[in-house]
């Protein structure tokens, strides 16, 4: 009997090996990756949810799935407000000619059949919001900049390369005491974040916004809130340029062209694959990425990168782990971007999958390979991911920082859906490459910031962790840890709740 014991375990220690040595033989000698980002980032383009690119992707990510013998459909979860970018063309006519850089924000309305040309103001600055009202008059058939203009281009890194630390500090204190000049010229208005639709109202052709993410040419690219009226936003160089010349009286004039098309109320998918398990069936593993983006620029770190690694990962262990355990799927959300709502949406409608998770392996947070796994809150997740992360290679697992048993994620990317509701699920947080400042929902979000090896890297890594949860013979865990008192109250913190999507986005 023990020798029976003895032989069975070795043979499926053999079985592992081979399984995991062929998983990076594969990834590392017939990567698809590059090929893949190729068609979704250059070919398909951003992911804004509601548009046209949106669907198109989804299309192709089923396509993609069935060509590799893998079942994918797409699951409406709900409705967007449906919008198509068209060309944008911003240029200075007056006092000189020159071609601007800078885009219309997303969902924004179109310019029309013909460009918007007015003069530059900038934003009145008023005592209060009863003066502000008296001045309102004043925008009524100009360009309105509704922005700070930035006291320098370089980034402060750049500064603390080669400034004089005086000049440094100089910098930085002017900058902030013109951050709070700002700060209360906004508040003076009485607006908040209604100030746009307030400058319609009064007449307004157009707003001009400036949002820069602190690096060299980058900007952050958000929507528009106007019902009428572009709203456009341009680099900081230019934007620079055009507000000197309105507050020095040079009255600068702009001809825009923001071409798009509203297209009413749109499904809203989810992209489903899955690999069906042969014993367990009814339990499961979801790799979990989020497919839309916003569209500055084409979405590929945030989440082309996170997207590419669990279709990457699904064509591998369907080619060499065609008959897994536990069912496998690959969960490609859409409209994270406006919270969470594809993967709320598939908890809420899938109970008995997120009642069945063994584990949810979630990427979103840019090229780099994988350096932080965290418990999520989970008494003994220090128990089974170290199980599961034994067979991984070295010079993969040797760059993870784990914390355990960590605390339960609450926002920012998918797998806190699945954690309010209880589920083991489990954020691969990546290496910076100095993601916030220059591709986190910039206009330089573009194929070339992939860091191909990183990447792979994660491939191996998430396809590992799922072969082996898949495989194991014990189910993973729900037990929490009792949460801490919070530092500001003093009362014991709460697991987060389940939240539904919001199923009508724009459309209200």
């Amino acid at each position: 009997m023990y020798l029976s014991f003895l032989s069975t375990t070795v043979l499926f220690a053999q079985q592992q090996n081979e399984v995991v040595d062929n998983i990076i033989k594969e990834a590392s000698e017939n990567s698809q990756l590059e090929h893949l980002g190729h068609e979704l980032l250059d070919l398909i383009g951003p992911r804004l949810v509601g548009t046209p690119e949106m669907k198109n992707a989804h299309d192709w990510a089923v396509n993609t799935y069935k060509e590799w013998g893998i079942e994918a459909e797409n699951e409406q979860w709900g409705e967007w407000r449906g919008w198509q970018r068209g060309i944008t063309h911003i240029d200075m006519i007056e006092p000189r000619v020159r071609s601007l850089s800078g885009m219309q924000l997303a969902w924004s309305p179109s310019t029309g059949r013909k460009p918007v040309e007015a003069e530059v103001i900038v934003l009145p600055q008023a005592a209060d919001s009863a003066a502000f009202q008296r001045m309102l008059p004043q925008v009524k058939g100009k360009l309105v900049m509704i922005s700070m203009p930035q006291p320098t281009g370089r980034p402060d890194y750049n500064w603390e390369e080669w400034a004089k630390e005086e000049s440094f500090e100089k910098m930085k204190e002017e900058r902030e005491e013109q951050m709070k000049a700002w700060r209360e010229r906004l508040g003076n208005t009485g607006f908040g974040r209604d100030l746009p639709q307030a400058l319609e109202r009064a007449g307004a052709v157009g707003i001009i916004t400036l949002n820069w993410s602190r690096g060299f040419g980058a900007n952050k690219i958000f929507s528009a809130s106007t019902k009428k009226i572009p709203t456009v936003d341009l680099s900081l160089e230019d934007y620079g340029m055009v507000y000197r010349l309105a507050e020095s009286g040079k009255k600068p004039k702009l001809r825009i062209t923001a071409e798009s098309k509203e297209l009413g109320a749109v499904p809203a998918f989810n992209t489903i694959a899955t690999i069906p398990g042969s014993e367990l069936p009814n339990e499961y593993i979801i790799l979990s990425a989020h497919f839309d983006s916003w569209d500055g620029a084409t979405g590929a770190t945030d989440n082309g990168t996170g997207t590419l690694v669990m279709m990457e990962a699904m064509r591998i262990l369907k080619k060499l782990y065609p008959n897994p355990k536990r069912t496998i799927i690959a969960g490609h959300w859409g409209s994270e971007e406006q919270g969470l709502n594809g993967s709320r949406a598939y908890v809420k409608d899938n109970p008995e999958v997120v009642d069945n998770l063994q584990a949810l392996f979630n990427q979103d947070n840019g090229t780099g390979r994988v350096v932080n796994l965290s418990g999520g809150g989970f008494l003994h997740a220090y128990d089974y991911l170290t199980r599961w992360l034994e067979p991984v290679p070295n010079d993969i697992k040797g760059e993870i920082e784990t914390n355990f048993p960590g605390s339960p994620g609450r926002g920012g990317s998918d797998y806190a859906s699945f954690v309010a509701a209880g589920a083991p699920a489990f954020s691969l947080s990546s290496l910076s490459w100095d993601y916030w400042n220059y591709t986190w929902h910039t206009n330089l979000d573009t194929y070339d910031k992939i860091v191909w090896d990183d990447v792979r890297d994660n491939v191996i890594l998430t396809a590992i962790l799922t072969y082996m949860a898949s495989e194991d013979p014990e189910r993973s865990s729900r037990e929490r840890i009792n949460l801490p008192n919070n530092p500001r109250t003093g009362e014991q913190m709460t697991w987060p709740e389940p939240r539904d999507a919001t199923r009508r986005g724009g459309l209200d």
